[in-house]
């Protein structure tokens, strides 16, 4: 952003005779500017422009005449200027050093390689994470760190701060154009070494890049879901290859992709086991919901789950409720028919929330909840399965003397909601937060010694192959926020499925365990990382073009693939989409497994010729994804 001042250029004296013949002239801004500089000697620009109404060309005529110099300067807008440097004192604890050591004795010696480090959670991931950036400054080189969420900015930043200063700078999605192109130039022209923020902040221009650092790894936000769908993870590999830099890879939970990959070798294996301090991981207990319900409790907080919160109330301890969905109700049906009410252009129920509105959360199409049933007439006609909302509402009403937080995306979407959610409730003005999954990732709140995860299986029954994955690591991850300061944590994890291996082992807090079950399940279906997949996309607001495009393009992959191909490679589909419709456009999936990386390239790179060829490639739209993460 640039600044400007106006300064007199002339002596007094002449400058007072300059104002003689400008009255004379009648030329009043340019006589205005003058006697303002005769008692000033120096103005900003926007004071002259506004305050005095002189105009911009104004300016530049008596500039050029001689009369006035205007002063350039560029200034950045600084997204961290606002924070209070608390200054840094921690020790590494002897894990944290060995991987420390490991990373940092390997750059000595020449050697570029991918590292991941799996810590439990509360081990102190970024105790290493700031070391091994102040050995890449005390050199020379510049550091990238990229978090998963905007919701993880404020603590990580914080943190990096009280380190490094106005040397860390940010980037991520709620910033103007402005400020984020601000940030690409410090740090292009040398003013700060690390950029913290999202899959974005990957291409930062550092002249002189050493370190990538890739927090919460597994996370699926890694992965671009629009065109070109990169990952994250692989783009930082590319990159690091090309500027002779190292990344490391850190989660409590590492994606089975990853620890697939340095179980073979692939990447170096960094372990920290222990909590900081010493601390216990907190005590996990799992609740049966079907137990519940045949004993007559109907409400969205268990017995148990009921009583500690009320513990930790008389305590002054904080609680954490996370479930994954926000609203109020997942879905609105009939008692009597069990109709569903649906969207209108996608392929999906829309969800009640607390305005007496439904809203679907793929295209944004609102209506007011029903008072009957449009199929039936039935008056019987209510939501299932609470949100964010409605738990707010319940623990609102079961404990009125508590103060209550909701975070979700209804109530972050400004630009400051994020910091002001999380630093009210570190600053413990609030006892109760309740979230879906951006309050169960890195955050660190000492007094939060109870989580309850009041639906466990909301994640694990979908249409997805790693649905246990991502239902693992949320439970994980949940219950990793609870006994971070001194006094003990409690979890209780809610479930209609406690015998699913992914909540036992998320119980136990064994993430090995939970990885041999998972990768023999992976062996057996054929599935990433064991297995490659390639996903083609056809997508129309017409049903038909949609369908015989997909028809034709498996019959290509088909084809090519007899006759092209030595290995075996499956095709799925054409099926429809796990979402078959959003907004009036219908989508189909074909699927196309094999062992070789390279095979499917050569599929897509031949399907993608036919399809151009097709003539139906001008009302369908074609789009290819490897190894998907997040689906289409």
């Amino acid at each position: 952003m640039e600044h400007k001042r106006v300064l007199l250029a002339l002596h007094p004296v002449e400058a007072t005779n300059q104002l003689g013949a400008y009255e004379r002239r009648h030329s009043t801004a340019r006589a205005k500017l003058l006697r303002a500089l005769l008692e000033e000697e120096e103005l900003d620009w926007d004071l002259v422009t506004h305050k005095l109404g002189v105009s911009g060309s104004v300016i530049r005529a008596m500039e050029e005449s001689g009369v006035v110099k205007v002063i350039r300067e560029t200034q950045y807008r600084n997204p961290v200027s606002h924070l209070t440097s608390r200054g840094y004192g921690l020790t590494l604890n002897d894990e944290q050093q060995e991987a420390v050591d490991a990373v940092w004795s390997d750059y000595e010696k020449g050697i570029r390689s991918t590292y991941l480090i799996k810590g439990v959670t509360g081990s102190g991931k970024t105790e290493v994470y700031m070391e091994l950036i102040a050995k890449m400054q005390k050199a020379g080189h510049q550091a990238i760190v990229l978090i998963p969420e905007i919701a993880l900015t404020y603590q990580t930043v914080l943190r990096f701060y009280n380190r490094f200063g106005d040397r860390v700078s940010i980037l991520n999605s709620r910033m103007s154009p402005g400020e984020r192109y601000d940030q690409f130039l410090r740090a292009k022209n040398g003013e700060i070494d690390v950029m913290i923020g999202p899959r974005s902040a990957l291409f930062t221009p550092f002249a002189n890049l050493g370190l990538i650092i890739i927090d919460e790894e597994h996370e699926t936000s890694y992965k671009s879901e629009t065109v070109p769908r990169y990952h994250a993870r692989e783009t930082a590999i590319a990159r690091a290859g090309m500027l002779d830099a190292s990344v490391v890879l850190g989660s409590a939970t590492p994606s089975v992709d990853s620890y697939y990959r340095a179980k073979r070798g692939e990447y170096r294996l960094l372990m920290l086991t222990k909590r900081v301090k010493e601390r216990p991981l907190p005590a996990c207990g799992v609740v049966d919901l079907r137990q519940e319900l045949r004993e007559g409790n109907r409400s969205i907080l268990s017995r148990r789950l009921d009583g500690l919160m009320e513990q930790r109330l008389r305590a002054g301890e904080q609680t954490m409720l996370f479930i994954n969905r926000r609203g109020v109700a997942g879905f609105v049906s009939c008692r009597a028919c069990g109709h569903v009410i649906k969207c209108p252009h996608c392929d999906v129920s829309l969800s009640q929330h607390a305005n007496g509105r439904m809203v679907c959360h793929y295209c944004g199409y609102t209506e007011p909840v029903p008072v009957q049933c449009p199929a039936c007439g039935s008056k019987y006609i209510s939501g299932f399965k609470a949100g964010t909302e409605k738990i707010e509402m319940v623990v609102r009403k079961r404990f009125p003397e508590a103060r209550v937080l909701r975070m979700d995306m209804d109530t972050t979407r400004g630009k400051e909601d994020y910091e002001q959610i999380l630093s009210a409730f570190a600053n413990h003005e609030a006892d109760i937060l309740i979230g879906t999954q951006m309050i169960v990732k890195g955050h660190d709140f000492p007094d939060v010694t109870l989580v309850g995860v009041l639906a466990a299986d909301l994640s694990l029954h979908v249409g997805d192959y790693r649905a246990a994955e991502r239902t693992f690591q949320l439970l994980t991850q949940a219950a990793g926020r609870a006994g971070r300061g001194n006094k003990p944590g409690e979890v209780v994890i809610q479930t209609y499925d406690p015998e699913h291996y992914s909540i036992e082992t998320a119980k136990a807090q064994d993430y090995d365990a939970f990885y041999e079950q998972e990768i023999a399940y992976r062996k057996i279906m054929l599935y990433p990382p064991v297995w490659n997949m390639l996903v083609i996309l056809c997508a129309s607001k017409s049903e038909e073009a949609a369908d015989a495009m997909a028809a034709e393009l498996a019959a290509a992959a088909d084809a090519y693939t007899g006759k092209n191909t030595k290995e075996k490679v499956y095709l799925v589909g054409p099926v429809d989409a796990a979402i078959a419709k959003v907004n009036d456009i219908y989508k189909k999936i074909i699927y196309l497994k094999a062992e070789s990386y390279d095979t499917l390239v050569k599929i897509k790179n031949r399907t993608e010729v036919y399809a151009r060829e097709s003539r139906y490639y001008k009302n369908v739209t074609v789009m290819f994804d490897f190894n998907p993460v997040n689906g289409f």
